[in-house]
């Protein structure tokens, strides 16, 4: 098949306030070029509005009609991110006509995992019509809801791209990848070269929402909090016999699923220690239930930037980990990267997601694709058409 250049576009649940956006060339199985990558952020009213999204979705648990703010928040982040779409595509010198796909994930406010009674739940906010009259360049969305529909955990969808990075470097069982976001999820080869995927437990989410709760800003920067303070390994022990730590993959989380209210009682620094070190130690549980335990990690997502967590995962998890850049990859970019590559998947009418990376029932295809009206093969966007 034609390798054809896709953009992806994520906003992760830890609410960074910015657009991660980025270009790759490919034919869905393979990788042919890693093009552009950029933050662009988020207006504060915008910002402040997907805060008060996922609070409402907390209080909401599925259970009705969407809250009335969701429309607002879906189509401001909608028009935001096509702008970031325009921008990046116009500063690596293509033209809109040059995108086959826009891979659109948008906004997780509110996840749920299936049980053996229920199906699961998600709610990503994203309008892929409204991103199709904005642009003229088909688009591909709402990524988990078919695979949570054939019994999945809806997540994590990045398993195949990981997959396809992982045959790029000719890795095998003795290397996965680790992504750190709002939640910790790894992606691994078995003995016969399939992929296995999962999330392990918490990353950023908890740290962030201490760290903000106390006032001490929007994240911990560096690590440098954690690594003043003092773990306290008693209460660690405790918070690892939680049980989703050994229960079988697959499986996924909410960002919410685990707190920092089990830290509450201790001070800045050794609270912050204490929930760096519960990451790092729920990864290395996640790697013990994988049919070959990996020796290294290559890790990307937001947390590779604090060097007290990659730090922690040789102790508390048993494995040397690297940041992408290490061997080459721009680690921000990873999951952005991942819905323009899920995108031609499912142009393709290939599956994103399997058995052994969500539970899905059979393997299946990752989103919805809302189609140009506009002709772009031949011939740049007329923006005087858009909206």
């Amino acid at each position: 098949m034609e390798m054809e250049w896709c953009v992806g576009l994520m906003t992760g649940t830890v609410l960074d306030g910015n657009i991660d956006v980025a270009l790759l060339r490919t034919d869905g199985t393979g990788i042919d070029a890693f093009g552009s990558y950029a933050l662009y952020p988020y207006d504060a009213d915008t910002c402040a509005l997907l805060a008060e999204c996922q609070r409402q979705a907390l209080d909401w648990q599925f259970e009705g009609p969407d809250p009335a703010v969701f429309a607002e928040a879906e189509a401001r982040l909608t028009i935001a991110q096509s702008h970031a779409v325009r921008r990046l595509v116009e500063e690596a010198g293509l033209r809109l006509a040059d995108i086959a796909a826009v891979g659109f994930h948008g906004q997780t406010v509110l996840h749920r995992a299936p049980t053996p009674d229920a199906l699961g739940q998600t709610r990503q906010l994203g309008d892929g019509a409204l991103m199709v009259r904005r642009l003229g360049v088909r688009t591909v969305y709402d990524f988990r809801s078919a695979d949570m529909e054939a019994g999945g955990q809806g997540a994590p969808l990045s398993a195949v791209y990981h997959g396809a990075l992982m045959d790029r470097l000719g890795t095998g069982t003795d290397t996965a990848i680790l992504n750190l976001g709002g939640v910790a999820n790894v992606t691994a080869r078995d003995g016969t070269g399939g992929l296995i995927a999962f999330d392990t437990g918490p990353a950023n989410a908890p740290i962030n929402d201490f760290v903000k709760a106390r006032g001490l800003g929007e994240m911990d920067v560096d690590g440098r909090l954690a690594a003043s303070g003092r773990v306290d390994e008693a209460r660690l022990a405790k918070a690892l016999a939680h049980p989703y730590l050994t229960r079988p993959y697959p499986k996924s989380l909410d960002r919410f699923d685990f707190g920092y209210g089990w830290v509450d009682d201790m001070s800045d620094a050794d609270a912050a220690a204490t929930l760096t070190a519960f990451t790092a130690a729920a990864v290395g549980c996640g790697l013990e239930l994988l049919p070959e335990r990996p020796a290294r990690l290559i890790v990307c997502g937001g947390g590779r930037r604090n060097p007290t967590l990659l730090a922690m995962l040789a102790p508390y998890a048993g494995v040397i980990a690297e940041p992408a850049e290490a061997v080459g990859w721009e680690g921000d970019a990873i999951e952005a990267q991942c819905f323009a590559f899920l995108a031609k998947r499912c142009m393709r009418g290939l599956p994103g997601s399997f058995p052994e990376t969500t539970g899905t029932a059979e393997p299946c295809v990752a989103g919805r694709i809302a189609k140009a009206n506009i002709d772009t093969s031949s011939r740049p966007i007329d923006y005087s058409m858009l909206p």
